[in-house]
């Protein structure tokens, strides 16, 4: 979680991001997801250059293990009765974007991945949307 206010770009609804093997990619961000971070970016009354920053003194860079604790937090609040990880919201991301209709090729160039392969391990179409592809292709 390296990235500092001047990463994001707000025109573009985007950020620069390094995945594995310091590989850079575009992130894209919704319109809302804009909203919220500008308005977090106005509230902070600190300069640090970090987008994300612990809320307790001295503020620090947010870590992975703070935001695994932030995700587990949600998910108990939202009563949701298993364990939520970071990485599920990857997985999350690639069904929904799979189920509704991106192609796979498109989702694995968001993912970061270099083969396709491990793209269909994240994206799992649901048994609704397989029956529906079925009965349209067959």
């Amino acid at each position: 979680m390296n990235l500092n206010r001047e990463d994001v770009n707000f025109s573009a609804r985007s950020v620069i991001v390094k995945g594995k093997g310091d590989k850079e990619r575009e992130v894209y961000f919704s319109i809302r997801c804009s909203l919220w971070l500008q308005r977090y970016i106005e509230e902070r009354k600190d300069h640090d250059e970090c987008l994300f920053i612990t809320e307790r003194r001295p503020k620090k860079r947010m870590s992975i293990e703070i935001i695994r604790y932030i995700i587990k937090r949600i998910s108990i609040r939202a009563a949701i009765n298993k364990e939520i990880h970071p990485h599920q919201l990857r997985h999350s991301y690639a069904t929904h974007m799979l189920n509704n209709g991106a192609p796979i090729e498109v989702i694995q160039s968001l993912l970061g991945h270099e083969k396709s392969e491990t793209t269909k391990i994240y994206a799992q179409l649901s048994g609704k949307l397989r029956q529906d592809f079925y009965s349209k292709y067959f």
